[in-house]
């Protein structure tokens, strides 16, 4: 059996990581002057207030020499490394990974560490391990489980929404005019991430409700046969400090589809210093993306 990784842009509940026995490599933060990482944690409503009080959170990815003294720590309990990672379209986290795996497996031929690119984010990527793990668990193989991960990470899809596009405007998903316009008559953006796993947008919708809803019509556009067919499979919602907001969509969910099984849980710091208090993200498998 192999050892399963990711990182901390998963957004898995470290309950769910300990049970599955998930190790995770973190990509780090600065807010208000002081670093948080894997081993120092800020309650995320603690850092959500702080954002709602105009503290702006700075983050850095995961660098080769960080990740390959994780990987250093993963093989003395096994040889063999599954990481899925953070999209490549989003950071480069996933190009550290693939250098520190190289040169660990150059200098120890007997490991071998297999990295993916998720091309996904927040519980999108932690659907796909999600879904590595239930593949570890019944057996398969390390090279079995990378063939289904490859073979199916676009049919992951994304669907989210922002309550404040001035923290799109700050990653350059927006302009400055398109926020405060957008702002002033409520406009809600509804963005996904493309088969490349860049963060696009494909929507604007008026009011704060509509822009819930819309995620859950896109969600029937895209489940296709898939969901159909497969009413026992999981349906991932994160959310930013935004809990009775991810409880409605859950409950049209199940209202619409007759989905049963959810993983609910915060969008983590890192990728909530660019989404900001209020997101809701959607994450299911489907056709296509």
């Amino acid at each position: 059996m192999f050892k399963l990784v990711t990182d901390n842009m998963a957004d898995l509940p470290r309950e769910y990581l300990k049970e599955h026995n998930v190790d995770f490599v973190a990509l780090s933060y600065i807010l208000d002057g002081e670093e948080y990482g894997k081993e120092r944690e800020l309650d995320y409503k603690d850092f959500y207030g702080m954002m709602r009080n105009g503290k702006m959170p700075t983050t850095s990815q995961v660098n080769p020499e960080e990740a390959k003294a994780f990987f250093e720590e993963c093989i003395r309990e096994n040889d063999k490394i599954l990481y899925i990672a953070f999209s490549s379209g989003l950071s480069g986290t996933f190009n550290s990974g693939r250098i520190a795996a190289e040169e660990i497996m150059e200098e120890h031929p007997d490991v071998k560490i297999a990295v993916i690119d998720s091309l996904a984010a927040s519980l999108g990527e932690g659907l796909l391990v999600h879904k590595a793990v239930k593949l570890r668990d019944q057996g398969k193989t390390l090279e079995e489980t990378v063939e289904w991960l490859e073979s199916h990470r676009l049919n992951l899809v994304h669907a989210f929404t922002v309550d404040d596009l001035f923290h799109l405007h700050r990653g350059g998903r927006v302009s400055r005019t398109a926020a405060i316009l957008g702002t002033l008559v409520s406009i809600k953006p509804k963005l996904h991430v493309d088969d490349e796993g860049h963060l696009i947008l494909i929507g604007k919708v008026r009011g704060r409700r509509k822009s819930l809803d819309s995620l859950v019509d896109y969600m029937e556009e895209k489940m296709d046969s898939w969901m159909q067919e497969n009413k026992e499979d999981y349906v991932f919602i994160s959310h930013g400090d935004a809990l009775e907001d991810a409880e409605y969509v859950k409950k049209r969910i199940q209202e619409r589809f007759g989905m049963e099984h959810f993983l609910i849980n915060n969008v983590g710091p890192v990728i909530g210093a660019h989404s900001g208090p209020g997101t809701i993200a959607l994450f299911f498998m489907g056709e296509s993306r």
